[in-house]
């Protein structure tokens, strides 16, 4: 299927590693131009040239902390100096925090919803006035299937995913008349940096797929999804492949989130 992604413009946040970077990858591989942001220089150089080596394309990289809304705002401004348009806009970034709710201090709750919530506010914001210029566009908010069905010491993750869906369907309503449509992905257990840490120090003797099937045990597929399984679901949702799906959300967990 051609997804139609040639000559659009997409910015990833969090796009140095995992999910976003896996992303952006294959966004560009679909014929994007790409712009990736996070908050170390360093790891956005080793993503670039990781994009570089996987697509033969080049992307961009922003240096930008989304909890802060003027380095939003600066990630936009860079974007639109460079390629005079936004297409795309994946609000990826983002950490695992998970704890007892008498554990999570008020910093910690302020921390959380800034990073998770607030930056996708502020980068949407900013970024809506130049897709309603390119004639529309697409948001994809990254956010977690434990946002629908919280279990306890889950704390203040999930609090700020299920905010972030509820941003998502809010937004689609507002913004639809802009041609500009909105989704969420609800991510389950996928591969990460952390997973992998856990599988080396817990688990030596096996290989990937075995700690995979033994951990997702408890999953219908039966396993830990990659990566790249996530970011197929999202570029779809970005393209006009899903020029008619706006206000939902789409959980990417192997089947095994108890809600839809």
């Amino acid at each position: 299927m051609d997804l139609k992604l040639r000559d659009k413009v997409a910015i990833v946040t969090g796009g140095s590693k995992g999910i976003g970077l896996a992303t952006a990858k294959k966004l560009v591989e679909e014929g994007a131009e790409v712009v990736i942001c996070a908050r170390t220089a360093t790891s956005l150089d080793e993503a670039i040239k990781e994009i570089k080596e996987s697509t033969g394309k080049e992307a961009f990289a922003v240096v930008a902390d989304v909890t802060n809304e003027k380095d939003c705002q600066n990630l936009i401004e860079q974007t639109m100096q460079k390629y005079g348009k936004i297409n795309i806009l994946v609000n990826n970034a983002g950490t695992s925090a998970a704890h007892s709710f008498l554990d999570v201090d008020t910093d910690f709750w302020k921390s959380d919803l800034n990073l998770k919530l607030f930056g996708a506010i502020h980068t949407a914001k900013a970024a809506i006035p130049h897709m309603e210029a390119a004639g529309g566009g697409s948001i994809v908010n990254v956010t977690a299937v434990l946002g629908k069905t919280p279990p306890a010491s889950s704390l203040p993750t999930t609090v700020s995913r299920a905010a972030g869906m509820a941003l998502t369907n809010a937004m689609s309503k507002d913004v639809g008349s802009l041609n500009i449509r909105v989704n969420t992905v609800c991510i389950g257990l996928i591969r990460s940096a952390q997973i992998e840490e856990k599988w080396k120090h817990e688990s030596p003797e096996l290989s990937w797929e075995e700690y995979s099937k033994e951990v997702g045990k408890s999953i219908p597929l039966g396993r830990i999804g990659d990566t790249v399984e996530a970011a197929n679901v999202i570029t779809f949702l970005a393209s006009d492949a899903a020029s008619y799906v706006s206000g939902t959300a789409v959980n990417i967990d192997g089947g095994a989130a108890p809600a839809l």
